[in-house]
């Protein structure tokens, strides 16, 4: 880990003085690699970029056809507005996109009571979740993301809940669609890295004049996903677009396995043998960084019994980049093993000793 953590220093290190956020955090999301971090941990206002942890909520309690019937308490909330009325009806997956693409702030009240009862109970499970998924230094007061004394987070914690929030398929779905129309409105990301930077399908940008220019990125190449957080930045779309770009230049997709290779033996109980080749069933190509070195671990295939055939699915092999798995494979039974056949000897002669 500390060779790649100074590997990835060096190759930011270029960059990185041209940045113009006051504190950065890219991460690789499938190994947990921290590409390049500053101020990470230092405490901020997260403006809208707290919509991010709404949505994902949203997406995890309630169904996105459900109808929503928009309440008082919704309306006239200060900020971005999608300007709803009171007893307008629209459904999840819509003012989900009302939150994420246009920021509405009456979106997030809408969604937070009709998901949470009242938007204190929603807030609650807030930052239930912030604990769950590990973000030590998080805490909501409101599902929108205006300032507040007690609303803060991290670029490090921002970047891990957009990584954790990114796999969840509805979610993904609504933070990577660039234009939208719901009931009467034409909505536009307002994430111009959507148009921008190769890859890119989320997340959220924030703004209040005390928390600065926010902007949660995450961009898919290949297999592998990099997550970018700037938080007071104000050139916020030429960071990202460097910091993703230097990060994924140094990526390439490397073959590590190909089918018919013999991965190594399993101990085979009940034959002759003893043995029984395991093979890789697939090609197993991986997009690994330069200085990422792969290793290939078996599952633990606990005892095995003959009989067993050539080409039955034995298990997995998996590639492991420090400990984080970033590829599997299908491992196969390299040859067919018989069972031995017992031999049955009759009672009265094991009794009488004449089993021989």
């Amino acid at each position: 880990m500390a060779a790649a953590l100074l590997a990835a220093i060096l190759f930011f290190s270029v960059k990185v003085n041209a940045l113009s956020a006051e504190k950065v955090f890219v991460l690789d999301a499938d190994t947990g690699h921290v590409l390049y971090e500053k101020n990470a941990d230092s405490r901020s206002l997260i403006a809208s970029t707290t919509k991010i942890m709404t949505a994902l909520v949203v997406c995890e309690q309630s169904n996105v056809l459900d109808r929503v019937r928009i309440p008082k308490e919704a309306i006239g909330i200060e900020g971005s507005s999608l300007y709803l009325k009171e007893g307008e009806i629209l459904t999840v997956q819509e003012l989900l996109y009302g939150l994420m693409l246009h920021s509405g702030n009456d979106a997030a009240v809408a969604l937070a009571i009709y998901c949470g009862g009242t938007v204190e109970g929603f807030v609650q499970v807030m930052n239930d979740k912030a604990k769950n998924i590990g973000l030590t230094q998080t805490h909501f007061q409101n599902p929108h993301g205006l300032d507040a004394p007690q609303h803060y987070s991290t670029a490090r914690d921002l970047a891990m809940l957009a990584s954790y929030a990114m796999k969840n398929p509805v979610f993904r779905q609504t933070v990577s669609t660039k234009n939208v129309r719901i009931t009467n409105r034409d909505l536009r990301n307002h994430n111009k890295l959507l148009w921008r930077v190769e890859g890119v399908d989320g997340v959220k940008t924030g703004y209040t004049k005390a928390a600065g220019r926010i902007l949660v990125s995450s961009a898919c190449r290949g297999s592998r996903r990099l997550v970018a957080v700037t938080i007071n930045a104000p050139s916020d779309w030429l960071d990202h677009e460097s910091v993703l770009n230097q990060g994924f230049s140094h990526y390439a997709e490397q073959p590590i396995l190909f089918a018919g290779d013999c991965l190594g033996y399993a101990d085979i109980s009940g034959s002759d043998s003893g043995q029984v080749s395991l093979i890789a069933a697939d090609d197993l190509w991986c997009m690994l960084a330069d200085w990422e070195t792969p290793r290939v671990v078996l599952q633990d295939f606990g005892i095995i019994y003959a009989p067993v055939s050539e080409g039955e699915v034995a298990g997995f092999a998996y590639v492991l980049v420090d400990d984080a798995v970033v590829g599997r494979v299908p491992v196969v039974f390299g040859e067919t093993v018989e069972q031995i056949e017992s031999r049955k000897v009759p009672f009265w002669k094991i009794l009488f000793g004449c089993d021989k």
